[in-house]
């Protein structure tokens, strides 16, 4: 079978190698012409796929990326991955995937299956995409063409998260759409999870990460509570997490970030509006993470003040740039918020991350766009006022850190272990 996936990301770029491995042959089109050319050289861009896999089924003729998107016509099922953000209203921006498919809809070739695997609102594939494709193609869903939803299920810097292994939910716009979408992700993948619609299945994706916001949330308003208290909120939930039924463990941070669990939640209770619901629950879960940043720089002008330091003028380094351990992924990461916090209230602000070495153009924080992270170094450290310890890569040596800075801010409990001076770290 030859597929063409369109996104070369976090998302698109894995599911292309797992395919090819699988003895597909795959087209990735992205409108980057950089990652297109790093791709059909055998590098790789993104921190945890390695360059190796790539090069392997190049050489193989299996994998190979283009901006050509004409050649969709050349292909059997085309695979939608690409962003769904949320726009200055914090409203759902399709307009990736609407674009997507006006571009699909002209090189749409008769008995083509399509699947659109970025999160989204539930009716998005069957009313907006399907919409799109049928003006542009000038064809019926369902009878000329076959349709599904397919929510991505990607857990980057997991080693034990891997493509072929994490079961997949398929939802078909007619029955006969579902039964090709299960031929073709039969293909690459071993647990197919078939469900009845795609809106069940665009549902299916909004509530696992709905059901980690809320929780989330959870944890991080008992944290400022238990805070208050003088009860450390990590020896409490790994006392609870040692109950074996009832409990699953969920940790505090300084917010939300990456592509989903920031987003996701939004897009539902968005959604819900328009039949007169109110998700009151999930958007009191979306207050409480976005706070998280107004209270990590309260407990470090804390810090500052302990020590008879204001946080104007201080010269404060963020710690981790990435919005989790290990991975070179940085989108929706509130360690950006909390560095526009501390600089909006006069502090000098910089940041240490090996995984994001040099800060690349974003949608909302283009103003630090060529940023570089400082070097790590006694004297580097030293010189500045505190350190606000963002994200917890295993790459960072904390004993050292505990060794060269005065003042420790740990929102990641990374200083857990680690021998430190009386008032030195301060969790937050």
């Amino acid at each position: 079978m030859k597929i063409a996936v369109i996104g070369q990301g976090y998302v698109g770029l894995p599911l292309s190698i797992q395919f090819a491995r699988s003895g597909a042959t795959v087209l990735g089109l992205d409108i980057d012409a950089q990652k297109i050319e790093m791709l059909n050289a055998g590098q790789s861009y993104i921190k945890h796929i390695g360059k190796k896999s790539i090069a392997e089924q190049i050489e193989l003729k299996r994998f190979s990326a283009s901006t050509d998107f004409s050649r969709i016509a050349e292909v059997e099922a085309v695979i939608i991955c690409v962003p769904t953000p949320l726009n200055k209203n914090r409203e759902p921006d399709i307009s990736y995937i609407v674009e997507t498919g006006a571009t699909i809809a002209r090189y749409l070739q008769k008995g083509t299956l399509v699947v659109l695997e970025s999160t989204t609102y539930p009716g998005t594939t069957d009313e907006d995409l399907r919409g799109v494709l049928e003006k542009g193609a000038r064809m019926t869903a369902g009878v000329d063409f076959h349709l599904a939803f397919s929510p991505e299920r990607e857990d980057p810097g997991n080693p034990s998260s891997v493509v072929a292994t994490i079961p997949k939910v398929i939802g078909g716009y007619t029955p006969a759409c579902l039964k090709r979408a299960i031929g073709l992700y039969s293909i690459a993948i071993k647990t197919l999870v078939p469900v009845s619609s795609c809106r069940v299945a665009e549902a299916t994706k909004l509530l696992e990460n709905t059901f980690r916001s809320v929780n989330i949330a959870l944890v991080n308003e008992l944290k400022t509570v238990y805070t208050a208290m003088g009860i450390d909120v990590w020896e409490v939930i790994n006392a609870a997490k040692t109950k074996p039924f009832g409990f699953m463990p969920f940790y505090p941070g300084p917010g939300l970030g990456g592509h989903c669990i920031p987003i996701d939640p939004f897009y539902l209770t968005w959604k819900a509006r328009e039949y007169g619901q109110h998700t009151r629950f999930i958007e009191l879960a979306g207050e409480i993470n976005t706070s998280m940043p107004e209270y990590v720089i309260r407990r470090l002008s804390d810090a500052l003040n302990d020590r008879g330091k204001a946080l104007k003028g201080s010269r404060i380094l963020v710690l981790g740039l990435a919005y989790k351990p290990n991975v070179d992924d940085d989108r929706e990461s509130p360690s950006y918020v909390l560095m526009d916090m501390a600089k909006k209230k006069g502090a000098e602000v910089a940041y240490y991350d090996t995984f994001v070495p040099v800060i690349r153009q974003t949608r909302e924080h283009s103003h630090w766009a060529g940023t570089t992270s400082v070097k790590w170094n006694r004297q580097t450290i030293q010189g500045f006022d505190a350190v606000l310890l963002a994200t917890n890569h295993e790459t960072v040596n904390y004993n050292e850190l505990a060794e060269w800075a005065s003042c420790i801010v740990d929102t990641r409990n990374a200083m857990a272990g680690i021998t430190a001076t009386p008032g030195q770290v301060w969790k937050a």
